[in-house]
């Protein structure tokens, strides 16, 4: 059981970890998610049935996800569609080209298809068959998650790295640098639906086929992980911000699988899910508005060096206004 919560809370943090680029570090509104998310197992299923290796699907699917991203933000910029409104028809468009990736299926069995997935899950089985089955999946994505996130965090100690986090809150000290918002918004936006097509692959690999509609609804699970992830660790260094998506979404797949193990006493059901992550993700903004409120009248409430709230307040206002 606890194997199988971080198999998939490491899955879908990648796609956790792309949100956290476009919402949280560009501050940009990417709907294509769920889109990209089952365009990345279809582009696998599609090269796993025309005989390609399993690492060239999922690179391409990769590949796959950055190009929506691309056209996401084409849409931004080039044509001044809004980030909601350009994310929203990207999104409405992979459905039919996922479709038309996996030949007009709405789903395609990996049962006879080998993937990298089944070759771990059989090499322990034989090799170790004392450890379950999922040993091998647990074992080569806590490895690609530790090598990834280390790469990640490298990165964002990058010249490019930083002006992405930058562009987020100031897209006006950017500019005033020489630098083109719309590139860097541009390298953002392709890299994190990448990041969602990459974990479409994983989770079709995973789940042992690949579905048109397996995107519905994965964008909102990906806020409440995202969410869930910044109440147990508040930090402003990257290294523990990529921690706390990972752990977020760890979080999440526990609760989800506590809610369809045991819902039923409460009687909730797997149609309620969807209802249950709408209401964690408004527990914790009305958690996250109620909390910088307090920590707000606290910071007004501080005594001066001369004992005068008013004199404070008055600091404050003057100190920001420089």
């Amino acid at each position: 059981m606890i194997e199988t919560i971080v198999i998939e809370g490491f899955i879908y943090g990648i796609m956790v970890l792309g949100l956290f680029i476009s919402y949280r570090t560009l501050n940009f509104c990417d709907m294509t998610v769920d889109g990209a998310f089952p365009m990345g197992g279809c582009i696998l299923a599609a090269c796993l049935c025309a005989g390609l290796p399993p690492y060239v699907g999922i690179f391409l699917a990769f590949i796959g996800g950055c190009i929506a991203g691309l056209c996401t933000t084409l849409l931004y910029t080039r044509l001044r569609v809004p980030d909601l409104l350009a994310g929203i028809l990207m999104m409405t468009m992979l459905y039919s080209i996922n479709l038309r990736i996996m030949s007009n299926r709405a789903n395609i069995s990996f049962l006879r298809i080998e993937t990298t997935f089944s070759r771990l899950t059989d090499f322990f089985e034989n090799s170790f068959p004392s450890l379950p089955s999922e040993t091998g999946i647990f074992v080569f994505l806590l490895i690609f998650i530790i090598i990834f996130k280390f790469l990640l965090d490298m990165f964002f100690h990058t010249d490019l790295g930083l002006t992405m986090g930058a562009l987020g809150v100031n897209q006006q000290m950017i500019v005033s640098q020489g630098v083109n918002p719309q590139i860097v918004r541009g390298i953002g936006v392709c890299f994190g639906d990448g990041l969602a097509a990459l974990s479409g692959a994983f989770a079709a690999m995973y789940n042992g086929f690949a579905d048109v509609g397996s995107g519905t609804g994965i964008i909102v699970s990906g806020l409440a992980s995202l969410m869930l992830g910044e109440f147990i660790i508040r930090s402003n260094k990257i290294g523990f911000q990529t921690l706390r998506v990972l752990l977020g979404s760890i979080i999440y797949r526990a609760l989800m699988l506590v809610a369809r193990r045991y819902g039923h006493y409460i009687h909730l059901t797997a149609n309620d899910l969807k209802l249950i992550t709408g209401f964690l993700i408004i527990a914790s903004l009305i958690v996250a508005n109620f909390k910088g409120k307090s920590n707000f009248a606290r910071h007004l409430k501080r005594p001066a060096k001369d004992g005068s709230v008013e004199n404070l307040c008055e600091k404050s206002v003057s100190g920001g206004a420089k």
